[in-house]
Parts: C-alpha cells; structure tokens; sequence
C-alpha cells in the first residue's frame, strides 16, 4: 500500500495535532516496512525524527492552480506519488473524492463553544460539507464519546466512524533523577503541559494552585505554546510560564512533577495524560479525559476539587505512591504500534469501500 499523508500539522512546533501526525506515521512505517507513506503538505514542514526509509517526504503544490490544496494540490500530488490513499489526521481531506480518504476527526470542539477557538470558521464550515458529501471513505476519532458526538452530530453511519485511541511516544519514560528546570527547585511542583487556549481551563488550575499553596509548598509550571487567543498569564512567585520543552525537558518534567493538572473543559483524548501517566506520574484531571486516565486518574471538574486533590498529591506521599504506580499501569494499554495497526485496519476497509 502507498498512502500520502498530510502533514500541515507538522509545521507546528508542538501540540497534540503535531504529535499525532508524526507518532503515527512512523509507526505505521514501522510497523509495515513493505508499504509506503509519503508526508506531503503545501507548507513547509520538518520530518519526524528518526523517521523508518519508507516513510518519505512528499511534494507539494507545483502550479498555481494547485495552491487551492485541498481542491485541487493534495489530490495531484498523491497521483505523482501514486498513492492508493490519503489520509487527512487534521480534520480534512480533499474536497473532490479522487482517492479512497480517511479522515481523522479529533474532536467536536470547534462545533461546541465559539469562545475556544477564535479561527476555527474554516473547519467549522468544510468539515460538516465534506461529511454531508459523503467524502471521506472513513472516519477515525481518538475516542468513542467523539465517536459517538460525531454521529450524532453529523449523521455519520456508525460503520463509516472508527475510535482509534492516540498513545505516548515510546521514549516518553520515567526520568529516575530529573534535572532542574531551568533554574534549581526549592519546591515541590505541579505540572501542566498543553497549548494554553480557552478550553484548557488555565485559570481554574491557578486558582486552585494559589489556594494549595496558601498551606503547602508547592510550585506550578505551566508549559507549552501559548495560542493567540489563549490566556494572557503573568508569572508570579511560586508560577512559572516554560513556553515549549523540548521532548527530553518533557520527560523530566511529567517524571519530577508531583502531579500532572489537567482541567480541560473537553477534549477529543488528552494526550498529555497518557503522556504523563508513561512517566509514572500522578495525573488529576477533568471527568473530560476518562477514556484515557480510566481508573487511575484522579478527577475534578472545579477549583475547589481541584485544590483538594493537590492539597492530597502534596501531603499524602503513600497516597501519591500508589497513584504513581496506578499511572504507569494504565500506560501501558497505550501503544503507537497499536493505534498504527488500528489505523491501518482503517485504510483497509476503505480500499475496499471506496468507489461502491
């Protein structure tokens, strides 16, 4: 099989879309070492490090004409590439149904509050038209609750829609003697990780990080890419903004944190909690991650219980040890060589569903 592979997402320096298109695509080279899988996108873009020989740079657009990418570039490009398939892991394909197509719908957020993203009008119109045209062969969603907020919102045939789960990238693990960030610590610290954007809820976690601290010493690190209708957070004694981490600072950060907080008001997985969880963390999280922190998550869904639950991870150190171990537990039902296999099981059906 050769399948092009857009990879838009791959000019973004971090966030949960980039690590998606890169963990998977080279997973399913590796994983199927006798197939090829092209990226091609008509931005510029990185390759994933350490990618396997048959996972290859593509092209772009050539013309003019094929700057309008997904009407009619991406299409051309995987006929060059002679591609059996695309598959689009941002939210689309292309407009015109040449090719058998899998796309990857991570969540419904852009269709739930217009206040959590201040440029999603194009998604927020192309995608209920490509899924009314009926021009995706297949649908994968990281989740059955988005598996199933799909179907009902957009009256996709429940045979058409498949929940792949995502995974921690493989050299996400346990740091046994973490460095300092950037400066030594005096404390200990909670950790958030994730692009700093409305549904996040950052605020809910400051406020309950500030009344922990009122009785326990306790630091919270708040990192990654700050989108441009995000949150304007100032530091503060105690908060400290890292902006993005490179993956090894990653790893380090999740492995020392007494916990991962993660409050978001809806999210289509939560990656950084499996993230976090490979680590051998402590994660307290919204109810909105429960597919993936299962059991051994600690949910809260307000500051108030949010602060309970850190006031607990920062003076109960049996309690957290045993949260810590239910953490790594849970990670492992988490694979990229999984979620590639599933993928994969997803691009056969649509070979075969493609053209009846």
């Amino acid at each position: 099989m050769r399948v092009a592979i857009e990879a838009a997402s791959l000019s973004l320096s971090s966030g949960g879309l980039a690590r998606y298109t890169a963990e998977l695509s080279k997973a399913l080279a590796q994983g199927y070492p006798e197939d090829e899988f092209f990226l091609i996108s008509d931005q510029p873009f990185r390759m994933p490090a350490a990618a396997p020989p048959n996972l290859k740079h593509g092209g772009g657009p050539r013309t003019v004409p094929e700057r309008r990418w997904w009407l009619w570039g991406l299409s051309r490009e995987a006929r060059r590439l002679r591609a059996d398939l695309i598959h689009g892991p941002d939210f689309s394909v292309p407009y015109l149904a040449r090719h058998p197509s899998v796309l990857t719908l991570h969540d419904l957020s852009p269709w739930m509050e217009r206040g959590w993203h201040h440029a999603a009008d194009r998604v927020r119109r192309r995608v209920p038209m490509l899924l009314k045209l009926g021009i995706p062969t297949m649908i994968i969603t990281p989740s059955e609750t988005v598996r199933r907020q799909a179907m009902e919102r957009f009256g996709i045939a429940a045979d058409r829609i498949v929940a792949v789960p995502e995974a921690a990238a493989p050299w996400l693990r346990p740091v046994k003697t973490p460095r300092p960030v950037e400066t030594p610590l005096l404390q200990p610290y909670f950790v958030f990780v994730g692009t700093w954007e409305p549904r996040k809820n950052l605020p809910a976690l400051i406020e309950a990080w500030r009344e922990v601290r009122k009785d326990c010493a306790v630091e919270l690190l708040i990192a990654g890419r700050r989108r441009p209708d995000g949150p304007e957070l100032r530091e503060e004694p105690g908060m400290r903004l890292l902006g993005e981490v490179s993956d090894e600072r990653l790893a380090e950060l999740y492995s020392g944190a007494l916990a991962l907080v993660y409050p978001t008001l809806y999210e289509g997985f939560g990656l950084p909690v499996v993230e976090a969880m490979q680590c051998g963390a402590c994660v307290i999280a919204s109810s909105a991650v429960r597919e993936a922190g299962g059991e051994a998550a600690v949910y809260a869904d307000t500051p108030a219980d949010l602060a309970a639950a850190m006031r607990q991870a920062a003076s109960q150190p049996c309690w957290l040890a045993e949260r810590r171990h239910a953490s790594l537990a849970r990670a492992r039902a988490f694979s990229w060589e999984r979620t590639a296999r599933l993928t994969y099981h997803v691009y056969q059906e649509a070979l075969k569903r493609f053209g009846r």
